[in-house]
């Protein structure tokens, strides 16, 4: 009996480890992912927080929020501020995790400019 405790022992503690392993693989939600519709929501509501929209009033047409390009794993959101400066947020598919970049083109400058997390700007409804 004690011979195959010993023997045991080995397969007692890998299965549980193996399904740690498993389990625990992506976002925890491999079969949903943020849609571009999302990503424009999330985006928007980050920018009306992070941003002044009060110059934009009189013309609201100085101030927007809109589509980029696609990329397979990932959405592009450009806001564009009265200044002439954009704001590229680059949104990953599956798991919300958004890159800024900030470009000043009349300057020909780019800066990284951190990270947010999409759904943090979600209703909860809306999250993953």
């Amino acid at each position: 009996m004690y011979l195959a405790n010993r023997e045991m022992k080995p397969l007692i503690i890998t299965f549980p480890l193996s399904l740690m392993l498993f389990c625990s693989c992506g976002s925890g939600h491999p079969d949903k992912r943020v849609t571009a519709e999302s990503a424009y929501k999330g985006v928007n509501k980050y920018c009306h927080e992070a941003y002044d929209w009060s110059v934009a009033k009189e013309n609201p047409t100085i101030m927007n929020v809109e589509m980029g390009e696609e990329s397979d794993s990932a959405y592009e959101v450009v806001f564009r501020s009265y200044t002439g400066a954009t704001v590229h947020f680059y949104v990953d598919k599956k798991t919300g995790n958004t890159r800024i970049v900030e470009k000043v083109p009349a300057l020909d400058i780019e800066n990284e400019a951190g990270t947010i997390d999409l759904l943090d700007y979600l209703e909860k409804k809306e999250k993953l």
